[in-house]
């Protein structure tokens, strides 16, 4: 049965992250996607927006079609992608060395995190990262 990290071991993961890859982000700022990145910018963490069907940079980041295309390193890969869907993510999160696969609520998928785990990736899943962020490490609005 999967269990999620604990507060801390989460902390410590959004504190160490400088680069985070958001799968399935939106250029719409009504969108959660797009809202949580914006604030996962706003608390100074490098954003790389993953969606091939973005041409035009979103929050002021270049968009990518993949994982594999970002030219950084990247430490988590937050999945705003339905759950049936998440498996090719987190198998292109293991060939890009991310630290940690963090799906956001309602996001869960047990084979991939497996695959995860197995790999010594860190998993959450069904967490927001914003909030975690804001409860863990303070504010990050506005």
């Amino acid at each position: 049965m999967f269990i999620n990290p604990n507060d801390e071991q989460r902390k410590q993961l959004l504190q160490e992250a400088k680069n985070i890859a958001v799968v399935g982000m939106s250029n719409k700022p009504e969108r959660t996607s797009y809202l949580i990145a914006e604030a996962l910018q706003q608390a100074g963490y490098r954003i790389f927006p993953v969606n091939p069907n973005l041409t035009e940079p979103v929050l002021g980041e270049k968009p990518y079609a993949s994982l594999t295309e970002i030219p950084e390193k990247v430490d988590i890969v937050n999945v705003f992608r339905r759950s049936e869907t998440v498996l090719p993510v987190v198998e292109e999160s293991l060939q890009i060395g991310a630290k940690a696969i963090w799906m956001q609520l309602g996001v869960i998928n047990e084979e991939a995190s497996e695959l995860a785990k197995e790999k010594g990736v860190t998993v959450i899943m069904d967490r927001c990262i914003k909030v975690d962020h804001a409860i863990l490490l303070g504010k990050v609005d506005k």
